[in-house]
């Protein structure tokens, strides 16, 4: 008897229930940390509350062996997808987990990106272990605060928080800078922000006419001097064309720059929230063709990096009801690059699956909106696609929330089917949109892929060559 053959049998046969009440696979406890990582902000979810999210995410941090692994995959969520709260979290964690470990006091100093990434930390910590903070977290967070200008400082000075910079300040002891000086001592200046230049423009005007004016004078002097964050700009897109019209230009110009871009760390998605904001504006119908054209681009370029695979591929978007929201708006926009960029055809999935033929020629934010539109928010089938498939795939690429419900096995039997009738075993791209915790297959027998960034994009590129790539590249970051 050949024991390994038994040995493969038991790994491919499914050995969870995912939370919509399925058969599924468990992910490693490091995959599933890093697909948490990558996915989730922390709030409420379809399947999923925030707490129940922080409460799993803990836990794994702590089941994690490998804890110097854990804080590279916080640091890679922070500053290379932009994940906040949850990078937040397992800072916090390992604060109170690791302790006379070489790495730790650099951890602590990367990990923050913005001045409230420490406050926030150093909140968690107080709120869930209290004090003696570790020294370790102390000096680590005390370099950090020591790279950020007057500006900065200010801008984050959370005078009225619990927990106040100055507070921080007070407890890690960073090494002295004159910002730090100025902000311990009462003499820093507030920071002029575009938020508060608004609102003192609503506060001081005399007439209605008068604030337009005025906030028209500081849309014109944000943008003109280039103080306005690209994700600012993003949010206020409406608000500028509507209240600052003679600045359209120059804000699209600024939209479109690829510095701009990749400083901003900026998850893709977010363009879709603004071409839905600016679609239900009342504006000229120039400047909104203006702006949605520069939308178009902006997104073109923050995706760059999407793979372009040789043969033929499927794209495979869940549009069951959990996917209403982040997860569709996340997982169209993907499906549309994808699809603009390779040989490639488009199925939709719910309570069944379906092929659906749209113009690769069309803007990419175009193509996302149409996929949204064609969905059908019912039920979640896996196995429709292997069923509705109908031609000899390289590979397929399933964005989900991986919460299979319909019949409650997993697709195996019917994609062994399908091999079978086109006669090709595809390569299975398994794309979580959510970070529930299963997968549809054996983790070993699929390309893991999670998270809402363009770094996902660049991932994804070598997954061909290494099907561990989105871990390993985790790994190879130094502290």
């Amino acid at each position: 008897m050949k024991f390994n053959k038994l040995l493969k049998r038991k790994a491919t046969k499914p050995n969870t229930i995912n939370l919509a009440g399925g058969q599924a696979h468990a992910q490693s406890d490091k995959l599933e940390l890093v697909t948490i990582l990558l996915t989730s902000f922390l709030g409420d979810q379809f399947y999923r509350k925030g707490d129940e999210t922080a409460k799993r995410l803990a836990t794994l941090v702590a089941k994690v062996s490998d804890k110097e692994f854990v804080a590279k995959a916080a640091l890679y969520a922070r500053r290379e997808a932009g994940m906040r709260s949850a990078s937040h979290l397992v800072a916090g964690e390992l604060a109170h987990l690791v302790k006379g470990e070489a790495w730790t006091k650099s951890f602590f100093d990367r990990v923050v990106y913005r001045v409230d990434d420490a406050l926030e930390i150093l909140a968690y910590c107080m709120a869930v272990y209290g004090k003696p903070l570790p020294n370790a977290l102390k000096k680590g967070l005390g370099q950090a605060l020591t790279r950020f200008d007057a500006y900065q400082l200010a801008k984050y000075r959370r005078a009225s928080a619990e927990l106040k910079l100055v507070d921080a300040v007070n407890l890690v002891h960073p090494p002295h800078t004159e910002a730090l000086a100025q902000l311990v001592s009462g003499e820093l200046a507030p920071a002029s922000t575009w938020e508060t230049k608004l609102t003192q423009a609503g506060q001081t005007a005399e007439s209605d006419k008068d604030k337009e004016v005025q906030k028209a004078a500081v849309w014109k002097e944000l943008i003109e001097s280039r103080k306005i964050g690209y994700f600012a700009l993003l949010r206020n897109l409406r608000n500028i064309v509507e209240q600052a019209p003679d600045m359209t230009d120059q804000a699209v110009e600024l939209l479109v720059d690829k510095a701009l871009i990749r400083k901003s760390l900026v998850m893709p998605f977010r363009y879709r929230t603004a071409l839905d904001a600016i679609e239900a504006a009342d504006m000229p119908r120039d400047s909104r063709q203006k702006v949605v054209s520069a939308l178009s681009r902006a997104v073109d370029l923050s995706l760059a990096n999407v793979p372009r695979f040789g043969g033929r591929t499927l794209i495979a978007m869940d549009c069951s009801g959990s996917m209403i929201g982040k997860p569709m708006k996340v997982g169209s926009l993907f499906a549309a690059v994808l699809y603009k960029a390779n040989d490639a055809d488009l199925m939709l999935f719910s309570g069944d699956a379906r092929y659906v033929s749209l113009n690769a020629d069309d803007a990419t934010l175009s193509i996302a909106q149409r996929i949204e539109e064609k969905a059908e928010w019912s039920g979640t089938n896996f196995r429709a696609v292997f069923q509705r498939a109908n031609q000899a795939y390289d590979r397929i690429v399933i964005l989900s929330d991986m919460q299979a419900w319909m019949g409650h096995w997993t697709p195996k039997e019917q994609f062994d089917r399908y091999v079978d009738k086109v006669g090709k075993r595809p390569r299975i791209y398994s794309f979580d949109l959510a970070g529930y915790g299963s997968l549809q297959f054996p983790e070993r027998e699929v390309y893991a892929l999670a998270g809402f960034s363009d770094k996902t994009m660049d991932t994804m590129r070598f997954l061909e060559e290494d099907k561990n790539a989105l871990l390993r590249e985790i790994e190879r970051i130094e502290f």
